[in-house]
């Protein structure tokens, strides 16, 4: 019997599991996520679990949050993209400026009409000199092309041109969706340009480290869906895991379960992720993932994502107002655990008479990097982290220090450490993981500097229950918001402040008297709670909210089991447009090719679909390839019995099971 070794890998913990081919848990194991090098988290988390496992391993299945964190958190690679045809206001439409964050934008004439004709011709002389002015300043490049999904051909021509002059990594908007909306396939080939460089980093890891065992087994990571996909494609579209690892948990809490119409909720580090199952299933969103408020074109499980996790950071408001999130900080328990200096810096600024914002904070390194593309002052800050951890005080006597800092956190290469939900649970003891010294210390030096706004508590522990209490409330926030934006098809990244009002009164913690009003929430259907944290918030979540709470046995490692119960399964789409009154002209990624009758170009279409997510699905690590086709025409009869044909799309959808290698 072959078994199947499971990996997730979040924004705090890498778990592991072995399970044999029954999926019947057999080892379980976890470590902490070490950003700096994530192959330290992956080597340990994987040795304690192969060390149990009974037989060899026969498949590994990677999920991962690292695509989710980063995109919520807003990191990610340098990048340039490069739009084809597109009319410069689309800039200002799907928020694509704002992802872009300052990355630089090159417009280069081109692109093609709705019939994949082309509307301009290519301009490869500007095309060229793009790429050679920002190829040593980014580490990808992101390619739009106008109308690419009806003729993919002038994108094709930028991806050849950049693997010339440059060789840095290139994502094609078409490739990624074959829906029409130009602006929102921009943003998704934007998104997936910047997070290759995280998730090749990971894989690496991970196969290194097979390597190291003698695992011959193929390494799968999971895709948003909640299908899988070999390491080799992940790396060329890394935005496919986008809610990779919300999309194994949805998988794992069903499996685990055995619940089908629920409430699924998974609170790690960094987010809280919540989907809902019906019939067993999870619900897909079609229409594309939404992550940290950008909507994607990235078929994935629907799940509502937000800024809530157990690493959130916790910091005070100009009116002294706590603000948990949306960032993850390290925990100042885990800094001191792994820095025991740090209690000495945290003392020291515990007994000094002056209060500052910048008290019981560090700045640290995240992951590795050669220091390419950074300004001078940049340069100059990752260089006094080169040592550990420096006090944030200390760091930023220097004024002149605190933008590069932001930009070097923006970018995920340094972050802060200071006091999060994790280092209060150390106080409360509902947790021991870590430096309950350095929890309390930090604790101590946040309450002295929201006394300052008048606020006072009888005890350090008192200080920790109240911010505890308020993760508990931002949690039932995050179950409301979702099931309101399931009713209403709409995406909320949260709720009016009406709305958040009368939310708090029910979970009780609205402020002033709410003697006048008395507001009851229910969630109708069971709640079932994975993750880490999830016994020290959910039980009060579930209670406020009146519903029945499932926190499963191997509930902390769901995601990794998740992450090998899924199958392989990838889609073609062609579609079918009239040329005149005569001509039918199919789309399709391998091509643009017309015909004079309309059942001649679907018969094309089909068998180019067919043959297509087949190839994809093996590639993608299949076996036992099944293909089905759908055919969806788009027609109009008028009242005379006239009909007027628009547009045909089709549909090859392959599955299969990830391959298992067997001894012998």
């Amino acid at each position: 019997m072959a078994y199947l070794l499971g990996i997730d890998t979040g924004g705090t913990y890498t778990d592991a599991v072995v399970v044999d081919e029954a999926l019947r848990v057999v080892a379980t194991a976890k470590s902490l996520t070490t950003k700096h090098d994530l192959s330290i988290g992956v080597r340990k988390a994987m040795e304690a679990v192969l060390d149990q496992a009974p037989g060899d391993i026969g498949l590994v299945s990677l999920s991962t949050t690292l695509a989710t964190n980063a995109i919520v958190e807003g990191h990610g690679s340098p990048i340039a993209l490069i739009l084809i045809g597109y009319p410069r206001e689309a800039l200002e439409r799907a928020g694509l400026r704002q992802a872009l964050d300052g990355s630089p934008v090159v417009f280069i004439d081109g692109g093609h009409n709705a019939d994949g004709t082309e509307q301009a011709l290519l301009d490869r002389q500007a095309l060229r000199q793009a790429i050679e002015r920002h190829a040593e300043r980014v580490a990808a490049f992101a390619v739009s092309g106008y109308f690419a999904v009806r003729n993919p051909a002038h994108e094709l021509t930028a991806r050849e041109l950049i693997r010339e002059l440059c060789g840095h990594p290139v994502t094609l908007g078409h490739q990624l969706s074959a829906s029409l909306d130009a602006p929102r396939r921009a943003l998704t080939a934007a998104l997936n340009a910047k997070l290759i460089p995280l998730l090749s980093q990971l894989i690496q890891a991970v196969q290194r480290k097979l390597e190291e065992k003698g695992i011959l087994a193929p390494l799968m990571v999971v895709k948003g869906d909640g299908s899988l996909i070999s390491a080799q494609v992940a790396l060329e579209c890394p935005v496919e895991t986008i809610l990779s690892g919300p999309a194994a948990s949805v998988v794992g809490a069903r499996f685990l379960s055995g619940e089908e119409d629920v409430f699924v909720s998974d609170m790690g580090g960094t987010t809280t992720d919540v989907a809902i199952l019906r019939g067993g299933r999870p619900v897909l969103n079609k229409d594309g993932a939404s992550v940290g408020g950008w909507r994607t074109m990235v078929e994935a499980v629907q799940v509502h994502t937000f800024g809530l996790g157990g690493d959130s950071e916790i910091c005070l408001d100009s009116h002294g107002e706590f603000l948990i999130g949306p960032r993850r900080a390290m925990p100042l328990a885990l800094l001191a655990e792994e820095y025991p200096r740090v209690l000495e810096v945290l003392r020291m600024q515990l007994e000094e008479p002056v209060f500052r914002p910048e008290d019981g904070c560090f700045a640290l390194r995240l992951r590795p990097h050669d220091g390419a593309g950074m300004s001078y002052a940049q340069r100059k800050l990752w260089d006094i982290l080169a040592d550990g951890p420096v006090a944030l005080r200390e760091l930023l006597s220097d004024h002149t220090l605190e933008r590069p800092l932001q930009r070097l956190i923006d970018r995920g290469l340094v972050i802060l450490s200071r006091l999060t939900p994790s280092d209060c649970a150390h106080v409360l003891g509902r947790q021991h993981s870590w430096s309950l010294e350095a929890a309390t210390l930090g604790a101590h030096l946040l309450a002295r500097l929201a006394g300052l706004h008048g606020r006072r508590w009888d005890s350090v522990r008192a200080f920790c229950q109240t911010l505890v209490e308020r993760v508990a409330l931002l949690t039932g926030r995050c179950l409301v918001t979702s099931a309101l934006a399931e009713r209403s098809g709409q995406v909320l990244k949260e709720l009016p402040p009406g709305q958040r009002e009368l939310v708090d009164l029910a979970l009780g913690g609205a402020a002033g008297d709410a003697e006048l009003l008395g507001v009851r929430l229910s969630l109708r259907h069971p709640l079932v709670a994975i993750g880490a944290p999830v016994g020290i918030y959910y039980p009060e979540v579930a209670e406020r909210l009146h519903t029945r709470l499932v926190i499963p046995e191997h509930a902390a490692i769901a995601n990794a089991l998740g992450a090998v119960a899924g199958g392989v399964m990838q889609k073609s789409v062609a579609h079918i447009t009239p040329v005149g009154d005569e001509a039918f002209r199919v789309h399709i990624a391998s091509g643009v090719k017309t015909f004079p009758q309309l059942e001649e170009a679907a018969a094309y279409a089909t068998a180019e679909t067919r043959r297509l997510a087949e190839e994809e699905a093996s590639r993608a690590g299949a076996t036992d390839i099944e293909v089905k086709t759908t055919r969806q025409d788009n027609v109009v009869k008028g009242p005379d019995g006239f009909t007027v044909f628009f547009e045909s799309e089709i549909v090859a959808t392959a599955y299969g099971r990830p391959r298992i290698v067997h001894a012998g």
